[in-house]
């Protein structure tokens, strides 16, 4: 699954590279040449990462790593710190911050996608493209299909988003609005009990394998994806 990267970067080349690169890895990257744009981008995107330059104009990159993470509708998003400082204080100063990982320039590229699919992969799994397997239940988000089994499970889209989500964070219990956020997107407007349906669609391809158990209610509360 894409994820919606916004690359706050106020030299041209270096922005142009990552966004490059990061397209070429399957993503979708945002831009922003200032702390103001980045704002302006998140009113209608809320980015599943942020790479951050720490020397911006205006506000610097730490000054908003430390906003966003003092915000409780931001300070899930993780962040890569992108600088020419180097020192182990500065990095220091860079994690204590909220940083979930810093990158120093020169950068090679093929490095800083490694460690973006790495903070995706702890952060928001269900962005990533590796396969899933839990008590023979398997999805695989590269050819979309779902298996239970050895049994092909047809899924309609969103679905199919639904148990992947479910699935990379496991054991948790999710509340329907986290669901939407996560599955539908913060910015597309349907009501609660829009889940619950889908919920039902879900449990009930998912009797052909005999998984339908493992899409559970926590009455009062949401949802949780568990193989006990």
């Amino acid at each position: 699954m894409p994820a919606n990267i916004l690359v706050v970067e106020d030299e041209p080349a270096i922005q142009e590279l990552l966004t490059l690169n990061l397209q070429q890895a399957g993503h979708n990257p945002l831009r922003a040449m200032s702390v103001e744009q980045a704002q302006q981008l998140m009113r209608e995107t809320l980015p599943d990462l942020i790479i951050l330059d720490w020397m911006l104009p205006g506000m610097s990159g730490i000054e908003f790593a430390r906003r966003l993470k003092s915000e409780d509708y931001t300070k899930a998003i993780p962040i890569i710190m992108l600088t020419a400082k180097s020192e182990e204080a500065d990095k220091v100063r860079g994690l204590e911050v909220g940083a979930d990982d810093y990158v120093t320039k020169p950068f090679s590229p093929r490095e800083l996608l490694a460690r973006v699919k790495a903070v995706l992969r702890r952060r928001a799994p269900q962005m990533t493209d590796d396969p899933i397997e839990v008590g023979g239940l398997r999805v695989d988000p590269v050819t979309h299909r779902v298996t239970g089994n050895g049994i092909v499970i047809d899924l309609g889209p969103t679905e199919f988003r639904l148990l992947h989500f479910l699935m990379s964070n496991p054991e948790r219990v999710h509340s329907r609005a986290n669901v939407l956020d996560k599955v539908w997107g913060d910015r597309v407007y349907v009501e609660d009990r829009t889940v619950d349906v889908h919920i039902r669609r879900l449990r009930k391809a998912l009797e052909a394998s005999q998984h339908e158990e493992m899409i559970q209610t926590v009455r009062g509360v949401g949802y949780r994806f568990s193989a006990h």
